[in-house]
């Protein structure tokens, strides 16, 4: 079995489309503007109330979201690389934060897709060994990747719409326009999604996991959920386009998200840490900031926070 994206069904991205890639097939023709010398995106270090929920960004597309005595990572990855070799690979650009043995407890661990920044093995092996009793909530068929390297894993794998409640929190696995693998013959033979957790206390977050954008998915999670309190939505690794748009937003698509699903804090993940794709390290925030300026949402309500850095949703 094999899963689809109903909006592109067409979609597919192999090793042979990474080569072509690296080896400039997909090199667009007009470059980027330069970056305006000191530009940094409005950011400020306020303190968190230690009482209300937070989040905090630890790196790529890993957060750490704390709500009502309820401790959550989401894809985490503490590794040097993003890569089934330990010496080769995108190697990350800067450390983690918090470091991974911060954790005094764990409840549950999210993983919305089988790709090696996303299910870090390193990572998981760390976790499981100082968190045993973990919750993981992953995308259907993952579940029988931690039957072979972690066999007492206590594992939740949903597909699209299904729904699970684990003590406080209900997991709801919601659509995103990606794919899968971490080899050459297991293309799509597992799914990805997005997850939106609800806790009884009322409050809601959202993570989109990786996704491309298209005009229906995102517009029906906000049927079922009429707003998110907190969103979780990638702003990097996007160019270049005619490669990466069918399965990596941009930032104006980002945007377009956090409009879409009504959320009313959004923070950015997924860029600044492994160089996966044409544009520059640091490019990402100040195109977000860009789209903001041509929308109706403020910075206020689209964050981008330094590695390790907190704030209240």
């Amino acid at each position: 079995m094999r899963y689809v994206n109903p909006y592109q069904r067409k979609l597919y991205r192999g090793f042979y489309h990474f080569l072509l890639w690296r080896f400039g097939y997909y090199k667009e023709k007009i470059p980027f503007a330069p970056l305006p010398e000191g530009f940094e995106y409005p950011n400020p270090c306020e303190q968190i109330d230690q009482d209300k929920p937070s989040v905090t960004w630890v790196n790529h597309s890993t957060f750490w979201v704390r709500a009502y005595g309820k401790n959550l990572l989401v894809d985490p990855i503490w590794n040097n690389r993003c890569s089934p070799l330990p010496f080769l690979g995108p190697k990350r650009c800067h450390p983690p934060s918090p470091a991974l043995d911060t954790f005094e407890s764990l409840d549950c661990v999210i993983i919305t897709h089988d790709h090696y920044d996303h299910l870090d093995r390193y990572t998981i092996r760390r976790l499981h060994e100082r968190h045993p009793e973990i919750l993981w909530v992953t995308a259907k068929g993952v579940k029988k990747w931690f039957g072979r390297h972690f066999p007492k894993a206590h594992v939740q794998e949903l597909s699209w719409w299904e729904n699970f409640k684990f003590d406080t929190m209900t997991f709801t696995a919601v659509p995103a326009q990606h794919f899968s693998g971490r080899g050459f013959f297991d293309h799509n033979r597992t799914l990805w999604m997005g997850c939106v957790v609800e806790f009884d206390e009322g409050k809601r977050v959202y993570f989109t996991g990786d996704t491309g954008y298209n005009d229906f998915d995102f517009k029906e999670i906000r049927k079922k959920f009429p707003e998110m309190d907190l969103s979780l939505i990638p702003i990097g690794v996007y160019r270049p386009r005619t490669f990466m748009q069918a399965v990596h937003v941009n930032p104006i698509e980002s945007v377009q998200i956090h409009t879409d699903v009504g959320s009313k804090l959004s923070i950015a993940g997924h860029f600044g840490t492994f160089r996966l794709s044409s544009e520059d390290m640091d490019r990402p925030p100040y195109d977000l900031f860009c789209a903001l300026e041509k929308s109706e949402v403020s910075h206020e309500k689209f964050r981008v926070l330094n590695p390790g850095q907190s704030v209240n949703w």
